[in-house]
């Protein structure tokens, strides 16, 4: 059994970079299929891993895990670079924990999506309730609440699973000098977000987006097409540079 999910783009269109996704908790590869295809269509290779165990698996085997997983995309000039790793909910803090990490293959920016808060915060005691008060935490999109629901594999209660505080403290205290795009939706029970904003100003290239209305589950609440229009627009500018490609001038709204 393949332990990838893999999104490519349309047939004849050179590979503009490689997304590697990593899940949160609970969550399964499944979880971040219509992100990855929405990405993909735009002419990325994107590669879904298994969520890690931060209970059972450290940083450095999550390191070796993310690098095989990234040279086995290997085109026949090498892996299609610019590298991003985009992780969501735990996964995200492992991925900011990792650019502290002296091995492993570097990626060129991340994006973390739904980073939790270091101390849980009052209303996150809902994930301890029923499926539907978890639901309700991670999302109002009545797809992605199907999917959700529907998956087997999809581990209930996985909310309240402490996240190792090293870890944490890692993802909070980071120097990277990649860029970073920080995602967070503004109803979100989990999320610290004067700490978020704190991080965002502390790191040399970093944008914070807040999604409005949007929950935990950010990446796949209903303002997913919006949530990943900003990322694809982050990745064309790290391809730029880091220059805009377009800038407002004038607007009415």
């Amino acid at each position: 059994m393949t332990q990838y999910s893999d999104h490519f783009g349309p047939e004849g269109l050179l590979v503009r970079g490689t997304v590697l996704v990593v899940p949160g908790r609970g969550e399964t590869r499944a979880t971040y299929a219509r992100f990855g295809r929405r990405l993909a269509a735009d002419a990325y290779r994107v590669r879904v891993i298994d969520a890690p165990d931060l209970a059972t698996e450290d940083l450095t085997a999550l390191a070796a895990r993310v690098t095989t997983a990234a040279e086995d995309t290997t085109a026949q000039d090498g892996v299609v670079r610019p590298l991003v790793l985009v992780g969501a909910d735990s996964g995200a803090a492992a991925v900011a924990a990792l650019l502290g990490q002296e091995a492993g293959t570097r990626p060129d920016a991340v994006v973390l999506a739904g980073l939790p808060g270091r101390a849980p915060a009052p209303a996150a005691t809902a994930t301890a309730g029923t499926w539907d008060e978890e639901l309700d935490v991670r999302t109002s999109c009545p797809a992605h609440r199907g999917l959700l629901t529907q998956d087997a594999e999809v581990r209930r209660g996985s909310l309240d699973d402490a996240i190792p505080e090293a870890v944490l403290a890692a993802a909070y205290d980071s120097e990277a000098a990649v860029p970073v795009l920080l995602l967070v939706g503004d109803s979100d029970p989990l999320a610290d977000h004067e700490a978020l904003a704190h991080t965002a100003k502390s790191l040399a290239r970093a944008r914070l987006s807040v999604v409005h209305s949007a929950h935990h589950d950010v990446l796949n609440d209903l303002q997913h097409r919006s949530v990943a229009a900003e990322v694809i627009t982050f990745l064309e500018t790290l391809r730029n540079e880091l220059r805009p490609l377009i800038t407002v001038r004038s607007s009415a709204w």
